[in-house]
């Protein structure tokens, strides 16, 4: 599954900052909607445009690589083995 990490990335730019991000200031520097930017954080495997990506990328001033994460299946759902 792939989760797209804005809450840890709005983390560490407050931290990068010295200040707090909002979501209401990720929406209006990005244009996503504060709606969809919510749903990424909340809602695992969110699915979302590549444009979204790209303006979160831009604000971030980060790499793909570290806004995305991918957690194969089988680490969230691991298999019970017989013994």
């Amino acid at each position: 599954m792939i989760y797209i990490q804005v809450k840890e990335m709005m983390q560490a730019k407050a931290t990068a900052w010295g200040r707090r991000v909002t979501l209401s200031e990720l929406a209006k520097s990005t244009g996503i909607s504060r709606m969809t930017l919510s749903r990424m954080i909340h809602n695992q495997g969110y699915s979302t445009v590549t444009s979204h990506l790209d303006k979160l990328c831009q604000f971030f001033e980060c790499e793909l690589h570290e806004l995305i994460r991918y957690v194969p299946d089988s680490k969230l759902h691991p298999q019970v083995r017989p013994a």
